[in-house]
């Protein structure tokens, strides 16, 4: 997974509740850090305040993989965007990740492993042919920036898989696409899932001015999809659960509470071997602490954890 320097915002109508200068900037928050904090603080903590440094994996890697296939079979016309088309994209796509990050290719032992993980990439585009129909799309946008600075001065963004727009007699109409490279979540774990959807269609509509009419959250390996349709109450409550959730990182970074949290997500964590949980030692904090708030970095193109 590659991290790249973000463009500058896109222009668009002044969203709703701007007016007079900008904000003093206090932080930054991408929806993948601010589920890594509600899923375990420490686990923010050691990827944002102390960036840690984080091997590839090879779920990661494919994940990766995968979303830069998607992203690239809509280059092609709409009659040549088919399975068999998508699966000769995939090895350029490894190729390319290898040359941004050599280590990726030290994952695999020896060529038999490495075909059989080209495979179970191409399996996951099987699974995204079972959920829709490409040669019928006309995406407006793939893997798009987008960021706005609250009036509290913390910056949201992140990058949108994938943007459709059409044109409806009731105005412009948005769907917002998302894809997972794993399983679907329980019926427990859905609120959650759909949280980063909330989150980008509150950017947009903040960019915008225009809320989405569906958010899809497409879950390629079992071949399953999530969907919601927001209003502005729901979005609303979605800025105040981000607020809350700003002020309890800032309260964990004055204090340096910043707590374990185990559960099953522990198994694919990097950093098992420095916390508490798991008899580690977190190494001391970075000393001295900012004295302004806490920036997440540029967010990566493809988040494609889960």
């Amino acid at each position: 997974m590659t991290t790249t320097t973000p463009p500058p915002g896109p222009a668009g109508p002044s969203p709703p509740g701007a007016a007079g200068s900008p904000p003093t900037l206090i932080g930054s928050l991408s929806p993948s850090r601010a589920a890594d904090f509600v899923t375990c603080p420490l686990r923010y903590r050691f990827r944002v305040v102390d960036r840690l440094p984080e091997p590839p994996s090879p779920a990661a890697s494919r994940g990766t993989v995968v979303h830069t296939v998607l992203e690239r079979l809509f280059d092609l016309p709409p009659a040549g965007r088919t399975l068999a088309a998508a699966r000769t994209l995939v090895e350029p796509a490894y190729e390319q990740l290898c040359t941004r990050e050599p280590a990726v290719a030290g994952l695999f032992d020896g060529a038999e492993a490495l075909a059989a993980w080209l495979e179970s990439a191409r399996d996951l585009l099987e699974g995204y042919f079972a959920l829709e129909d490409p040669t019928r799309l006309a995406p407006a946008a793939r893997e798009l920036y987008v960021e706005h600075v609250l009036d509290s001065g913390l910056r949201l963004r992140g990058y949108v898989d994938r943007l459709d727009s059409a044109a409806t007699a009731q105005g412009v109409a948005l769907r917002v696409v998302d894809y997972k490279t794993g399983r679907s979540p329980g019926p427990a774990f859905e609120a959650s899932a759909m949280f980063q959807m909330r989150f980008y269609a509150l950017l947009l509509w903040r960019v915008r001015g225009v809320i989405p009419r569906e958010l899809r959250l497409y879950y390629l390996g079992d071949r399953t999809w999530l969907r919601v349709s927001p209003d502005e109450a729901d979005l609303r409550a979605t800025e105040r659960r981000i607020t809350a959730l700003w002020a309890a990182i800032e309260r964990a970074h004055r204090t340096g509470d910043w707590r374990a949290t185990p559960g099953r997500l522990c198994s694919w964590c990097d950093h098992q071997s420095r916390c508490p949980a798991f008899g580690g030692t977190p190494p001391p904090l970075p000393s001295p602490r900012p004295a302004a708030g806490l920036d997440d970095q540029a967010p990566a193109v493809c988040e494609a954890d889960g």
